[in-house]
């Protein structure tokens, strides 16, 4: 019989996975409560870690009993980006006639400079106050400042534009060819999956359906320039699990902080955010960085390749679905 992961990649992955016998389950959906219960079960939760030998938390693992809800991080968890930043600034820059004689690394450390001051200055990409066009064009135009190339008012309008529109496009992204099967073997057994993301709602109103992402299949969608804070913070946090339950059917139980499993790749915003709040949280190893990887796994997470490995992760946990 072929593998999980051979099935998976397959096209008919959903009339496959619902066949597999790894003890997963589907279930009727939950009701939802309101948002004080979550705020006080999370709060009677403690970080369950232990300081290592090198003065930094390590965490105890902790395999999931049951997962109804799946929060997962956009960017690097279910979609990638399409060439690199550097090169879309800078070939934007040069289709309006500017001379951009620098090297990608200058650029990019332009534009990391930018991005933290921009997001000092103006929180959750501008928050209720800025709009997410009006914070992005501050660091872009930061982002050539800080490089040394200067542009006319007229210039800054032309580039900009062109950046903002390649970064709407599916220029600049793609969905990971595991990312829509995953979605649909979660529904398959009755899991709700939604986004949490520290992002702008470009993603949710464009980028995601651009790529396909429906909400039948990211059922809600989380961003910190909606919510006002941003991960680490428990704040997004109990916003993305209020939402999820606000999907289960009436007459369900309570979603305990336990039932919930966040899928991302940075280990302080996403694995350490979600475990200080009581849930189960994967990292994702898309881009092989075996280094990074082997720091996240020594500190405690369980680091993955892709979704398909979640699948087989929470099938040889033997819990329950949905």
């Amino acid at each position: 019989m072929a593998s999980l992961r051979a099935l998976l990649r397959r096209s008919a992955m959903d009339a496959c996975v619902g066949s597999k016998s790894r003890g997963l389950q589907a279930s009727h959906a939950r009701r939802s409560l309101h948002s004080q219960f979550f705020t006080q079960r999370c709060q009677q939760r403690s970080p369950v870690w232990q300081q290592s030998t090198a003065g930094m938390a390590r965490w105890t693992k902790v395999r999931p009993k049951r997962i109804r809800v799946i929060t997962m991080d956009v960017t690097g968890t279910i979609v990638s980006f399409r060439g690199s930043l550097q090169k879309h600034y800078l070939g934007a820059a040069s289709k309006c006639g500017i001379n951009v004689d620098i090297d990608e690394k200058t650029i990019q450390d332009a534009f990391k400079r930018a991005y933290n001051e921009t997001s000092n200055l103006y929180p959750c990409f501008g928050g209720p106050t800025l709009s997410a066009k009006e914070w992005w064009k501050e660091c872009v135009i930061k982002s050539f400042t800080y490089c040394g190339i200067r542009m006319t008012p007229i210039q800054e309008v032309q580039v900009f534009q062109r950046i903002y529109s390649t970064f709407g496009s599916n220029a600049a992204y793609s969905a990971f060819d595991d990312a829509r099967p995953f979605l649909r073997w979660a529904q398959r057994n009755g899991i709700v999956c939604g986004v949490l993301s520290n992002a702008d709602e470009r993603y949710g109103d464009s980028i995601l359906p651009m790529l396909g992402f429906t909400h039948d299949e990211l059922q809600f969608q989380v961003f910190s320039k909606d919510v006002g804070f941003e991960k680490p913070s428990p704040q997004i946090f109990r916003a993305a699990m209020s939402q999820g339950e606000s999907l289960f059917a009436a007459g369900a139980e309570p979603c305990l902080p336990s039932e919930v499993l966040h899928i991302g790749n940075d280990f302080r915003k996403d694995f350490e955010g979600a475990r200080s709040m009581g849930i189960h949280s994967l990292l994702l190893d898309r881009y092989g960085e075996e280094d990074l990887a082997d720091e996240w796994k020594r500190r405690g997470a369980p680091v993955l390749m892709d979704l398909m490995d979640v699948v087989e992760y929470l099938g040889r946990s033997g819990c329950k679905l949905g």
